[in-house]
C-alpha cells in the first residue's frame, strides 16, 4: 500500500513539473470528445474537445466519464459534462476531477456555443481550475478557451481550439501557471456508420502531438472506438451499447512504460431540441 502511494506521489510530482496540469488531458480525452469534429456522432461529451461542437448539440444530455489511471485508485479522473440546447445558443458544463486525499484538482467550466450561418460554428468555455495538497496548501487560476468549426461539406468538418492563450498563475504569490494549448482538428463521415477524426495539438513546453482515431457503428444499439496519441505513444479503445436514451461504453488505453488505464462511460439523452 506504501508503495502505490510512493509511486503516485511520484507520478503527480512528475506530471506537476511539466508547464501544463494533469487535468488538461485525460490519457483517454480523445476517448469522449472523439466525436466532436462529427456532426453526426455529436453528443453530450463532444464539446470537450471543442466548444464549438456544442452548437450542433439537438438534445440535452449528460455524460460521466471515469478513468482508473495505470491501474492506480490515486490518480483515477472523472468528468461530468452537460449540455442544453436553447433558442439563444447552446450551453455546456464541465466538471474534472482526480487525485486522492493527499493531492486533488479539480477543474469546473462553463461553456457557451452557437451557429453563425450555415458553414460556422463558434464556442467559449471559462473554466476554474484549482488543486490542493493538504501539507503545502492550495492554489487556483480562471482561465479560458475557445474554439471554431467549419463545415466544408456535409462529411467534413475543420476546427480549431484555443486553450488558455492569455496564460493564467496559479494562486497570487505562486510563478506556477498554466499551460497554453493549441489545436487544429479534422473528421469525416464517411457514411453514417463511420467515422474518422485527426488533430495537431501544440501545448507550451512541449512537442507537437498527434492524436487520430475512428469509430464504426456495427448496428444501431453497437459501435467501436480506437486510436492513438503520438506523443507518448498510447493507444485507446472502446466498445458501447445504446439503448433508448442511454448509452453505455467500456474503454481502454495502454502506456507503452505505465501500463493500462480502463475506464467507464455513461451517457444520458432526454428531449430533443425543437427546431
Amino acid at each position: 500500500m506504501k508503495t502505490k502511494i510512493l509511486l503516485s506521489l511520484l507520478f503527480i510530482f512528475c506530471l506537476n513539473q511539466l508547464t501544463a496540469q494533469s487535468l488538461r488531458y485525460s490519457l483517454a480525452q480523445p476517448y469522449i470528445s472523439l466525436s466532436a469534429y462529427s456532426v453526426q456522432q455529436n453528443d453530450a461529451l463532444s464539446f470537450t474537445g471543442n466548444q464549438a461542437a456544442l452548437a450542433k448539440t439537438k438534445k440535452a444530455g449528460v455524460g460521466i466519464f471515469g478513468e482508473r489511471r495505470f491501474m492506480l485508485n490515486e490518480v483515477s479522473f472523472y468528468t461530468l459534462a452537460g449540455s442544453i440546447p436553447t433558442r439563444l445558443g447552446n450551453f455546456g458544463v464541465q466538471v474534472n476531477y482526480a487525485g486522492f486525499k493527499n493531492f486533488r484538482e479539480n477543474k469546473i467550466g462553463l461553456a457557451y456555443a452557437r451557429t453563425l450561418g450555415k458553414f460556422i460554428d463558434v464556442g467559449v468555455q471559462f473554466n476554474y481550475y484549482g488543486y490542493s495538497i493538504p501539507t503545502y496548501g492550495n492554489a487556483s487560476a480562471i482561465n479560458f478557451e475557445i474554439g471554431a468549426m467549419l463545415h466544408l461539406t456535409d462529411k467534413l468538418n475543420a476546427g480549431v481550439h484555443i486553450y488558455n492563450p492569455v496564460g493564467g498563475k496559479l494562486g497570487k504569490e505562486s510563478d506556477e501557471k498554466l499551460a497554453s494549448a493549441y489545436k487544429a482538428g479534422l473528421g469525416y463521415d464517411v457514411s453514417e456508420r463511420f467515422f474518422i477524426s485527426s488533430e495537431i495539438i501544440k501545448e507550451e513546453g512541449k512537442a507537437v502531438n498527434v492524436i487520430a482515431g475512428l469509430q464504426y457503428r456495427f448496428a444501431k444499439q453497437f459501435f467501436a472506438k480506437a486510436g492513438f496519441i503520438s506523443e507518448s505513444g498510447t493507444a485507446y479503445a472502446g466498445a458501447g451499447v445504446s439503448w433508448k436514451n442511454l448509452r453505455l461504453d467500456i474503454s481502454s488505453s495502454y502506456h507503452p512504460q505505465l501500463g493500462f488505464s480502463p475506464g467507464i462511460l455513461l451517457i444520458i439523452d432526454f428531449k430533443a431540441k425543437k427546431e
